[in-house]
């Protein structure tokens, strides 16, 4: 069947970088049970069993050079795929085959390569976190004290700075990062623990010897790459599937804190104060040929809605394993693990891509938060005009009688809004400085300094820590 006429997931020919993608290749994961066979025989054979330099050598030809067709034909016969890829590599390593899976069980592969992919995955997840803090704090830097109309109910509000608003949106990134890094942290191997988790076989293998079954769980760890204390201490057949669902959980904040920042853009974008990157040849609407649809924010949005929506089935795969383990989590599991990763990937990228390319219309916000100004600045107004001796409840009425009035014109007529120039014919406000009194710097409150502090306490330690993994520049797929 040619490729047109077969489905391919969009989150791989759409989404995810070919690096993420590639962790979650059968290749990746099939080389990994390889590279699981021969650490698991290499401590065998470093304990006492009999197995021979040759054997190990064999296997260690033979990593990666994968026959996928003669798995594939295996596991029609068999309907079991570990066993399959035993044989394929028996196959090609003859000499090797009576020893390859020696005392294990199905999940020790599975599940230790299961861990070993989504630590990778995470890390990959952390490092495009890192760069859109980056992004995001250059961005929030050099627009510090650009006063900007701020919302609550997405209503006008007191304002604050461009700059500021993106610090929220690279300390919420920050947050998840650190989330990310404590579930890399928290990860552990799952190691060498037999059929049901007891280590039987392994025990009868080293006749009863309780500690060189300790060390062969031990040294597999170690070979693996994880540091020999960092494994589960007891598991039944598999690791415990509530981890799977801490993992996605992860990625789901990330995912909200994507959504909340493309959401914002979004928002901002129609009121024509901040763009996504726009291409020159891009095409808005194959109707409306003015059209700049904010289309990658969007599409940052629905991936987002995409991989919170999978939270609950990871969590609903662990509640319903039965006792030592039960098989309805190998089929849902084989999309739940490795969707989430595909998607949160490419919806990273977007962000970075998009948080590099803001573009800001100074002109249009300035003119957004002065059409709003006079309402804010009324209570300046008014102290500014006590201070020249004006009675303040006399002066509280006039405020409230022109707002109201002002406010009706706007509403009502589509009127400018012409509260300072009524406020300038009372006699009340005849010494009130309004330039000074409108200046949209003094109401942006410490937003500024908040904006230096959240680089310099947040941002510039993320830097350092990352600083091998910055300046991505994402290829975004169409």
């Amino acid at each position: 069947m040619s490729d047109s006429r077969r489905y391919e997931s969009p989150l791989v020919s759409r989404n995810s970088s070919p690096r993420m993608s590639e962790i979650w290749s059968p290749q990746r994961k099939f080389s990994t049970w390889r590279r699981l066979w021969l650490a698991l025989a290499e401590a065998e054979k470093e304990l006492g069993l009999d197995i021979t330099d040759a054997q190990i050598a064999e296997l260690r030809a033979h990593l990666d050079d994968i026959d996928f067709d003669a798995a594939k034909a295996y596991e029609k016969k068999l309907r079991h795929d570990v066993m399959a890829h035993v044989h394929a590599l028996g196959d090609v390593a003859p000499t090797a085959r009576p020893i390859i899976h020696l005392g294990a069980t199905s999940q020790y592969v599975n599940c230790n390569t299961e861990l070993i992919l989504m630590r990778e995955a995470l890390s990959v997840v952390a490092e495009k976190l890192a760069n859109a803090v980056d992004v995001l704090g250059r961005f929030a830097a050099t627009h510090r004290a650009l006063p900007t109309l701020g919302f609550t109910h997405f209503q006008p509000a007191q304002p604050t700075t461009v700059g500021k608003r993106a610090a929220l949106w690279a300390h919420d990134f920050a947050l998840v990062l650190e989330e990310v890094e404590h579930r890399i942290d928290a990860l552990r191997f799952r190691g060498v623990k037999g059929t049901t988790g007891t280590q039987a076989s392994f025990l009868s293998l080293f006749d009863g010897d309780h500690d060189r079954v300790e060390a062969l769980d031990a040294r597999v760890t170690g070979k693996m790459g994880w540091n020999p204390q960092r494994r589960l201490c007891v598991t039944g057949q598999t690791y415990p599937r509530v981890i799977d669902g801490l993992v996605i959980a992860s990625l789901a904040a990330t995912a909200a804190v994507a959504q909340k920042f493309a959401t914002d853009v979004r928002l901002l974008a129609n009121r024509k104060e901040i763009e996504e990157p726009f291409e020159t040849s891009q095409i808005g609407s194959s109707a409306m040929a003015y059209k700049r649809n904010p289309m990658r924010s969007e599409r940052i949005c629905g991936l987002a809605r995409f991989v919170i929506g999978l939270v609950d089935v990871p969590f609903t795969t662990a509640a319903e394993q039965w006792l030592e383990r039960t098989l309805d989590d190998s089929s849902t599991r084989r999309l739940s693990l490795p969707e989430p990763f595909l998607a949160v990937d490419g919806m990273l990228d977007l962000v970075v891509n998009v948080g590099s390319g803001l573009v800001v219309y100074e002109k249009t916000i300035a003119a957004n938060l002065a059409a709003e100004l006079p309402f804010m600045a009324s209570e300046n107004l008014m102290m500014a005009a006590v201070r020249q001796g004006a009675d303040r409840q006399l002066v509280h009425e006039i405020i409230r009688v022109h707002s109201q009035e002002a406010a009706r014109r706007v509403k009502q007529e589509g009127e400018d809004n012409d509260l300072i120039e009524r406020l300038r014919t009372e006699k009340a406000f005849a010494h009130v400085d309004f330039g000074e009194a409108l200046d949209p710097a003094q109401f942006v409150g410490r937003a500024p300094e908040q904006v230096d502090a959240m680089i310099t306490e947040v941002v510039e330690p993320i830097r350092q820590r990352y600083r091998d993994h910055l300046g991505h520049d994402p290829e975004l797929k169409v």
